[in-house]
């Protein structure tokens, strides 16, 4: 009789961990957020890659690391500068950036 009940509360077991949980769609439709689409945004950002393109490998490195949001003694310890070296950069960067976008 005790092994009976014991694979019996195995199986249920088993069986409802198998079960995949699902949530009703009118409990979660509150967490969806609609973003209406932006052509202008879309667009700045095309730019912005555009002018990033024309920089040189380790400017473009850099500033992919900076808007990754790493911090500049973690982009030294990669690029292989020094963290004053990284800011420095960084700020030329953003300076030619701004000249590319606006000339």
């Amino acid at each position: 009789m005790y092994r009976v009940a014991l694979n019996t509360a195995i199986t249920l077991y088993r069986k409802s961990k198998r079960r995949v949980s699902t949530q009703n769609y009118d409990s979660v439709i509150f967490k969806i957020k609609a973003d209406e689409y932006d052509p202008t945004e879309e667009q700045q950002l095309k730019l912005m890659y555009d002018a990033i393109r024309q920089l040189g490998d380790i400017d473009k490195a850099l500033v992919f690391l900076y808007l990754e949001e790493k911090d500049y003694s973690e982009i030294s310890s990669t690029l292989g500068i020094t963290e004053v070296n990284a800011r420095v950069k960084m700020n030329r960067i953003k300076t030619k950036l701004r000249t590319i976008l606006n000339p």
